[in-house]
């Protein structure tokens, strides 16, 4: 009886998540566009609920539907790929040059991507008597405007693009060193722009400040951050070409060129 009594509940959800995935692989079985007969007949799922189900994931962009009837995977799947292929080969890449600097400086190195309106970090090195009281989890996410790396990420946006995003955002703080006015984001902005490196003074969290170094693509896109966070009084600038350094090293082993080598 308890079987039964658990499979309402639980059925329905996975079933669907079931189905999508069926269509997903069939679709990806075949280069041209399919008629909704053939997937429905491949999947054995009845037309209409093959149907619905395309429908919601065209609305989503993971299918296309190039002329009525027929259908083909969507772009968005091109994108979520390219994405976690970045991140793979951006962590591989980094993984070493991360630990060395960590040891050269005894302080937490952090890896970090851009998703959404937020970074997300991926890769850590740290080591427990560093003095480093807060640990940022793989994983962990902040804002854009609150964080070097993220500020990197919003240098590297034109000034349409930051502006909306500080409307999106509304540009919410963490702390009192927080910034929250738009014209001293796009001060700070055009600092990061210059030197090529962004700095977070206690603004995700008071006792902690960091400084950031841009990794690059092979078509010299920005695609993580490296940065280093200390205890606020023990952070050192004499560290800034060792980050500087080590992100330029991840990026030639991702295939970027520096202008003029």
């Amino acid at each position: 009886m308890r079987k039964s009594g658990r499979e309402p509940q639980q059925t329905p959800t996975i079933q669907v998540i079931e189905r999508m995935f069926a269509l997903i692989d069939v679709l990806a079985s075949r280069e041209e566009p399919m008629s909704l007969k053939d997937i429905s007949e491949q999947t054995g799922l009845h037309p209409s609920t093959t149907h619905r189900i395309l429908n919601d994931l065209t609305v989503g962009r993971f299918v296309d539907r190039p002329e009525a009837g027929t259908y083909r995977l969507g772009m968005r799947l091109l994108e979520l790929g390219n994405l976690v292929k970045g991140r793979l080969n951006v962590r591989d890449a980094a993984l070493a040059p991360m630990r060395e600097l960590h040891q050269l400086i005894q302080q937490p190195v952090n890896l970090s991507v851009r998703q959404g309106d937020e970074i997300v970090y991926i890769e850590r090195a740290y080591s427990e008597r560093s003095g480093m009281q807060v640990v940022r989890a793989i994983g962990g996410h902040a804002p854009l405007h609150l964080t070097s790396t993220g500020k990197l990420f919003l240098a590297a946006e034109d000034l349409q693009r930051v502006r909306a995003y500080a409307t999106r955002t509304g540009l919410a703080g963490h702390t009192r060193n927080s910034i929250t006015q738009l014209p001293l984001l796009e001060r700070e902005l055009v600092r990061a722009r210059q030197s090529g490196v962004a700095r977070d003074n206690e603004e995700l969290e008071m006792g902690v400040r960091c400084m950031a170094a841009g990794i690059y693509d092979d078509q010299g896109k920005l695609i993580a951050g490296l940065s280093i966070s200390a205890p606020a009084d023990r952070l050192d600038d004499s560290w800034l070409p060792k980050l500087q350094q080590t992100a330029r090293d991840i990026s030639a082993a991702l295939g970027h060129a520096e202008a003029g080598h």
